[in-house]
């Protein structure tokens, strides 16, 4: 009966290889775009931006990469997480389905986060960089990347969104206490947010403008270079590690998905959840079909109503143009309180897959999200973070359809992290005091129209390399 609600992989059983899902999309990803000459970016050009090995894993064609042992042992603080049956809520919703999670929210800083952060900073260190620069916005990230630069020796620099900086401070003493400097950003450290100041000193910031901050702080030092914890592919590689254990834990149940799932702002926790269940259905391997699901907030819709379109993954216009959904990137969100789905974007790989149909999307306001996890936290007992309660949203839904249509379903979702650091969040929730946003329809055309007077040449670089 124990190993029917929980499944526990021994040391031993941690990946040893990532999976690089690049050779089994359904065509070759765009490539990122050098805004001066409007040609694909020389990889050479983003060496001064990250370290070597994540821009070499960025653009491999390589299924299989080797994990290093060193970094294996890293992950051995936390890795292998558990897999979990929510019997509880199965009952509570009177479901035929059956519903699985991966729970992430062991590692010390609580998230999925360290699997890249992990990565990225040993990679740093062997490399001889001292220091790392980030941004992050509901501090998961952040936090992450605190622990994980400590970890190596290394210095850690965090800009984070102003207000879950004030929303969040809890987080920001986790990084502080891992030895991190953290700001509030828009900052005074940067050209870039001294500008966003000057218009309004109460800027409330954006993970664009965070990223900014961060990648101009590590193009004025020799020794600093920038980290990214989601959207980019060698982030989605190192995430594949959840991906893998759940696999591995599903057949010691003996069990296989109808339907994947996971929150996405960036894509980092569900990008690497899923991938590895897409390697099944790619090679034919799977044993029957599979739903991929994402699930975003209404106040930040990038693939329910965004455009595939190529724009910068940040405010301050520092990174390559890359092709994804987006609102473009002066989208200023809604200050809701899940601060890691806040992004005008998504993941190429994730966009790319929706674009060709082998990805749905999902959107719920942030009421109803803290509904379900609050129903979540007293039937499963875990409180999650804001993000997560996204896809807790969903799961719920996805039940009670098959309940409607007594149909036998199973679905799995990454449990990306707890939420004990946002109880605030949950505070304003029972006090009644959240706002249900949406983002309004005109403000996206608003900001797609700027998006297209900032780059005039916009529609050839879609159509020479979207076809769009």
């Amino acid at each position: 009966m124990v190993a029917d609600i929980k499944v526990f992989l021994k040391d031993e059983d941690v990946p040893k290889y990532w999976y690089n899902v690049l050779p089994d999309l359904p065509k070759p990803l765009p490539p990122p775009v050098n805004p001066q000459t409007h040609e694909p970016v020389d990889p050479k050009m983003l060496e001064r931006i990250f370290c070597k090995e994540c821009v070499k894993q960025e653009i491999s064609t390589e299924r299989w990469i080797p994990i290093p042992e060193e970094l294996r042992d890293i992950y051995l603080m936390w890795r292998p997480t558990p897999l979990v049956r929510a019997r509880r809520l199965e009952e509570y919703l009177k479901t035929p389905a059956r519903i699985y999670y991966k729970w992430e929210g062991v590692s010390p800083p609580g998230s999925h986060k360290p699997n890249t952060a992990a990565a990225q900073a040993y990679f740093a260190a062997k490399q001889g960089i001292k220091r790392l620069t980030t941004e992050t916005g509901a501090g998961q990230w952040g936090s992450a990347l605190a622990f994980a630069t400590k970890l190596v020796g290394l210095e850690g620099m965090i800009y984070m969104v102003r207000v879950s900086y004030y929303q969040k401070p809890y987080r920001r003493i986790m990084m502080e206490t891992w030895g991190a400097h953290v700001v509030p950003s828009p900052s005074d450290r940067t050209d870039i947010g001294r500008k966003f100041l000057e218009q309004d000193p109460n800027h409330p910031g954006s993970l664009g403008i965070s990223i900014s901050e961060a990648i101009w702080d590590a193009l004025q030092r020799d020794d600093t270079r920038y980290s990214l914890g989601s959207v980019l592919n060698h982030v989605i590689l190192h995430q594949s590690i959840v991906g893998l254990e759940a696999k591995m834990e599903m057949e010691l149940l003996d069990d296989y998905p109808d339907v994947v799932t996971g929150c996405v702002g960036g894509g980092s926790n569900y990008g690497g959840f899923m991938v590895p269940f897409y390697y099944d259905v790619a090679s034919k391997k799977a044993p029957k079909p599979v739903r991929f699901v994402a699930v975003e907030p209404t106040s930040c819709p990038t693939l329910t109503k965004g455009v595939y379109s190529y724009d910068y993954g940040d405010t301050g216009k520092l990174t390559p143009l890359v092709p994804m959904y987006t609102l473009g990137y002066n989208f200023i969100p809604p200050p809701i309180h899940a601060g890691g789905l806040r992004y005008h974007g998504d993941a190429p790989i994730l966009c790319l897959l929706r674009k060709e149909g082998q990805l749905e999307a999902a959107a719920y306001d942030q009421v109803s999200v803290f509904k379900a996890a609050r129903l979540f936290a007293q039937v499963e007992g875990f409180i999650v973070a804001p993000e997560t309660a996204h896809v807790v949203k969903h799961v719920i839904e996805e039940a009670l359809d098959a309940k409607r249509k007594n149909e036998e379903r199973v679905i799995i979702f990454n449990n990306s992290g707890h939420g004990l650091m946002d109880l605030a969040a949950y505070d304003a929730f029972l006090q009644e005091k959240l706002k249900p946003y949406y983002y309004e329809e005109e403000k996206i055309r608003q900001s797609l129209e700027q998006l297209r007077k900032e780059i005039p040449w916009l529609d050839e670089i879609n159509k020479k390399y979207l076809g769009a």
